[in-house]
């Protein structure tokens, strides 16, 4: 198993590549993916709902609205991004040191669903609905930051 210590230097660009357009590209790869995690989970949950999930969390009485998926996972994988972003710029190895915080800040993420007191198939749902940008997000942007680490 690799160390922990990610004390190394970072690796320089490819040749012809600049810091600028490495970011750029890693940042175009992520928004692409972003859109696409938007899509998947908002369309997710229209099917949910479809199927009979009323997304009533009990504090409140309140409904999640479509949009709120929409909103949420979109500024959620922007966070996503950035993170990348820093690991990309200040990380020796910043496609492993991605996927370990994004896989870790995604389990954190699955706590507050269970703890929301909604009924089985709305706590079944949201713990889907967490699920489903990471499995868009995390390989696109491990897979951009493998391109691009150098």
């Amino acid at each position: 198993m690799d160390s922990t210590n990610d004390t190394g230097l970072v690796a320089a660009p490819a040749a012809g590549r600049t810091g600028h357009t490495r970011v750029r590209g890693l940042v175009g790869v992520g928004l692409a993916a972003a859109l696409a995690a938007v899509v998947a989970t908002t369309l997710a949950a229209a099917l949910a709902r479809a199927v009979g999930v009323d997304f009533e969390i009990p504090d409140g009485g309140e409904t999640i609205p479509l949009s709120g998926f929409a909103v949420v996972t979109g500024f959620f994988s922007v966070v996503g991004i950035l993170i990348a972003v820093a690991l990309l710029r200040w990380s020796a190895r910043p496609a492993q040191r991605f996927v370990w915080t994004a896989g870790t800040l995604t389990a954190i993420s699955l706590v507050p669903p269970v703890l929301s007191g909604g009924d089985a198939a709305t706590v079944t749902a949201l713990v889907a609905l967490h699920l489903v940008p990471a499995a868009v997000m995390i390989p696109a942007l491990a897979r951009g930051l493998r391109s691009r680490a150098g």
